[in-house]
């Protein structure tokens, strides 16, 4: 039989070893309620592609995931000072963002897209004199406040997440939203009252963003090979955007961490 102390030892050698188990779970921060990225089912549990993609990137590791959600806009900050460990939420790859952080490679190529209600606007060039809303901070925020003089935008309404700027857009406070293409497209599939109406190339591509030269970054984006290699991502890819990717896409190619020209 263990002595008190050889007890008391042992107890305090569990309770470590826990709390190094715990440790062990990667803090990922996402913007949670970017369909079909990130969001919350019925249940309430959360789910998406990128969801599903971390999770297998992280069973890869040997580690867990515990997802915090963050406003998009302060996942830049939450990686630099080390709250996540990794910040997703269909976060595009810039050389701005470059300069501050580290991608792994990109797992997702995207444009940007207007939406309207099914009689509002047809395209760009009826938005003039007209509101439009985007995500704050987003490429769209960027790209309408870049072009909102050539369109002629009267107002551009900054949210948090698609789900409060659809709302908007349906009680008409918004004449267009402009955010990105796949997760409008799976928004609005089953409603008949909107509709996607112009894609807006800009030459996105997606991936999991890390504090500037963090080792895990190194280790994530050699899982992502090896996920895309045996068709994982493509799986997800198909699951969610109900369509197999392209040969030529980032989902499928395995590519090289993005660096700075």
């Amino acid at each position: 039989m263990l002595s008190s102390i050889s007890k008391i030892t042992a107890i305090a050698l569990a309770a470590a070893m826990g709390t190094a188990v715990a440790a062990q779970d990667l803090q990922v921060g996402a913007n949670i309620g970017n369909v079909p990225w990130e969001f919350q089912d019925d249940t309430g549990a959360n789910v998406g592609f990128e969801v599903d993609l971390v999770n297998a990137v992280a069973e890869k590791l040997g580690r867990g995931v515990e997802i915090v959600n963050i406003p998009f806009q302060g996942l830049f900050s939450a990686v630099q000072s080390g709250r996540v460990d990794i910040a997703m939420s269909s976060i595009t790859i810039t050389q701005e963002r470059l300069e501050s952080v580290t991608f792994a490679q990109p797992y997702y190529d995207s444009d940007q897209s207007l939406t309207v209600n099914a009689n509002g606007p047809a395209s760009l060039d009826e938005m003039s004199g007209k509101v439009v809303g985007v995500d704050t901070g987003s490429t769209g925020d960027m790209w309408a406040t870049e072009n909102a003089d050539e369109y002629g935008f009267a107002t551009i309404n900054r949210y948090e997440g698609l789900a409060p700027a659809m709302l908007d857009l349906a009680a008409g406070r918004i004449d267009g939203y402009i955010s990105d293409i796949p997760a409008l497209q799976y928004y609005v599939k089953d409603k008949p009252e909107l509709k996607v109406v112009q894609r807006i190339a800009t030459g996105e591509a997606y991936s999991m963003m890390f504090a500037k030269d963090a080792p895990l970054a190194t280790e994530v984006n050699d899982v992502l090979s090896a996920l895309k290699e045996d068709g994982t991502v493509a799986a997800l890819h198909e699951k969610w955007f109900g369509a197999t990717p392209e040969d030529t896409t980032s989902t499928v190619t395995v590519m090289d961490m993005p660096t700075l020209n």
